[in-house]
């Protein structure tokens, strides 16, 4: 069951961009942006599978199927969402993926560029983008870092410099758009996915956050609420 709300959020009359839209948190993304009211373009290189996702398209939810990795896709994708409905106000970037691997000297460059795409690229092209529609509706940003992004370790060190890159990127869009677009990042430390629950079967479910609180701060980053925070990264440890 998703968390009760503290506090409300009025998207109405916006435009929401969510990358990674079928994933756990992707999904409750799109729904908590629905719920307040903005028209939800949820985009993803894949369908939402029903049997998982919290996906569910209305007359408020409109699917884009795109490649983010590939330039042309993405300025095709940020086409297509204007020609659609006229704006964009906020993008959401959850587009990516967690691997472990080995020590550098043994990993391959095959598996580092798998997660430099997924988790970076994709996010500074969305960004690169939208950017242009978001300066004009004086709009925002909201990414996914992580917490382990904080400090090197050992056994997933490239997930960890791709995570970084996001906090980098993040800080960068907000200081490159004083004024007029404001850009933040929330740092999760482990969510609370079916995905998550099978790889970690005995650990302590109970400290995981729920992608739904998730989906909150990431809401109120790009309401009026945080009207004077840009550049932030903000943690969504919970408990865990």
């Amino acid at each position: 069951m998703a968390p009760t709300r503290a506090y409300s959020v009025d998207f109405d009359d916006t435009v929401a961009v969510v990358t990674g839209a079928s994933g756990a948190l992707g999904s409750a993304a799109v729904e908590r942006f629905r719920t307040a009211g903005a028209t939800v373009c949820a985009v993803d290189v894949v369908a939402p599978d029903d049997e998982d996702s919290l996906l569910e398209p209305d007359s408020k939810t409109h699917f884009y199927e795109a490649d983010l990795t590939d330039e042309h896709d993405v300025e095709e994708l940020v086409t297509a969402v204007v020609d659609d409905h006229g704006r964009i106000d906020h993008l959401v970037n959850i587009a990516g993926t967690w691997r472990g691997g080995d020590h550098v000297e043994e990993t391959d460059l095959e598996a580092f560029e798998l997660l430099v795409d997924i988790n970076l690229k994709t996010a500074f092209l969305a960004s690169k983008h939208a950017l242009p529609h978001l300066q004009d509706s004086e709009g925002s940003i909201v990414s996914v870092s992580a917490r382990s992004s904080l400090e090197g370790g050992e056994g997933d060190g490239p997930y960890r410099i791709t995570k970084a890159g996001i906090r980098l990127l993040t800080e960068t869009l907000a200081e490159e758009n004083k004024g007029t677009v404001r850009a933040n990042c929330v740092m999760p430390s482990v969510i609370d996915t079916p995905m998550n629950r099978e790889m970690m079967p005995d650990a302590d479910h109970d400290s995981w956050v729920d992608p739904a609180e998730i989906a909150d701060v990431m809401a109120f980053l790009c309401s009026d609420g945080a009207a004077v925070t840009s550049g932030a990264a903000v943690p969504v440890y919970g408990e865990a």
